[in-house]
């Protein structure tokens, strides 16, 4: 599969990323200059002056400087998209069709192409989608924080994230179906931060539909279960997270409170929201006795979810991570190239189009 990558930031990037970690051979369209703003999003910097942000999401690509004003590239974007299956964009509404790359008109020329659009506050809308506003105003930051304080913005942009992945699954599905898709209108997809941060929402969406009440604010703790908090310990924080009866059975028996297993008011995940209060405060008081490791022992023991908070890197220890390259995919995805350097690949492409992927992997002159 070819897609041809015309976005910058994060969202439209990573949807991108992850279908070359799928295979795709992905070429990223940057403006000549500066490129991707990403790439002087810093610091942190690495050794060779490249963004840690632009890494992130930019793995398993080729990188093309291409002006949108220049009529000699216009007519190498037309043929780029000739050659095909995929065209994922984040401009603002008319951008694209001004410069004679309408997506519809495309589509109708191209029976088999697909194309995405990743837009704020969808393609009706002219005003730039950022993160931190389509938290604010998606109803994230109403219920992120302590009960009581200020709201508060998740500590990574799971906005993009969330519409970035809902772009790449809208890709794959229309990939799988297009040979049923003749419209060009049913090849253009169109996902948004505010339509996928709202849809996130989930539960507390539904708890508001169903109660008609405005969902709160709960710190760590969880409107519909208990215990499912951050806890104390006497050394460090625990996450204790009981998601079932048996697991609340097993967690008074691992703590030595057979006095709260026996308690029938308390036997239901229902009697023990009702009573979130007294419930707490047992737990907190017997938590705070012995250190975060004791109880993460016997409660892991006794089959009950708990961890430690732990800081970003001890969590990147778990997994295949290269500073280069990021976290490396589950199977079946792959890293096969490093995140390209502005235009690394623009006189590949120039000469040979998309066979430059070919080129660009098995030239003995690689760029890469």
């Amino acid at each position: 599969m070819r897609v041809l990558d015309l976005t910058r930031v994060l969202a439209g990037p990573l949807c991108t990323m992850m279908l070359g970690d799928l295979g795709a051979d992905v070429l990223k369209v940057e403006r000549p200059g500066g490129g991707d703003e990403t790439r002087a999003w810093g610091p942190p910097f690495d050794a060779e002056g490249r963004s840690a942000y632009f890494l992130s999401v930019n793995r398993n690509k080729l990188s093309l400087a291409a002006d949108l004003d220049s009529e000699d590239d216009r007519l190498l974007l037309h043929r780029l998209v000739a050659g095909a299956d995929v065209v994922v964009d984040n401009f603002r509404p008319g951008t694209l069709a001004r410069r004679g790359l309408d997506p519809l008109r495309l589509l109708a020329v191209h029976p088999r192409l697909v194309w995405c659009t990743l837009s704020g506050f969808g393609t009706a809308s002219a005003r730039p989608g950022y993160d931190f506003v389509v938290q604010a105003e998606s109803g994230w930051m109403a219920i992120t924080g302590e009960p009581g304080g200020a709201p508060m913005k998740i500590g990574v942009a799971l906005a993009d994230v969330i519409v970035g992945k809902d772009a790449a699954v809208a890709v794959l599905a229309a990939l799988l179906g297009r040979d049923h898709l003749p419209e060009p209108s049913e090849r253009r997809l169109t996902v948004s931060l505010a339509h996928s941060a709202t849809a996130a929402l989930v539960n507390v969406a539904q708890n508001a539909l169903v109660t008609g009440q405005e969902p709160r604010r709960w710190g760590n703790a969880h409107p519909n279960l208990v215990p499912y908090q951050l806890f104390e310990t006497g050394d460090r924080p625990i996450a204790l997270a009981v998601g079932n009866d048996a697991q609340w059975q097993a967690c008074c028996r691992a703590l030595g409170r057979d006095d709260l297993a026996a308690d029938a008011a308390l036997a239901t995940n229902a009697g023990r929201v009702r009573a979130r209060e007294r419930v707490v405060a047992a737990l907190t008081d017997t938590l705070a006795a012995r250190p975060a490791g004791e109880w993460l022992e016997r409660l892991g023991a006794a089959g009950v979810p708990a961890g430690v908070v732990r800081p970003v890197r001890e969590a990147l220890a778990d997994v295949a991570a290269d500073a280069g390259t990021g976290i490396a995919p589950l199977a079946p995805g792959t890293v096969r190239r490093p995140p390209p350097a502005l235009d690394q690949h623009g006189e590949l492409v120039r000469r040979h189009g998309w066979e430059a992927f070919l080129r660009a992997t098995h030239s003995p002159r690689s760029p890469l």
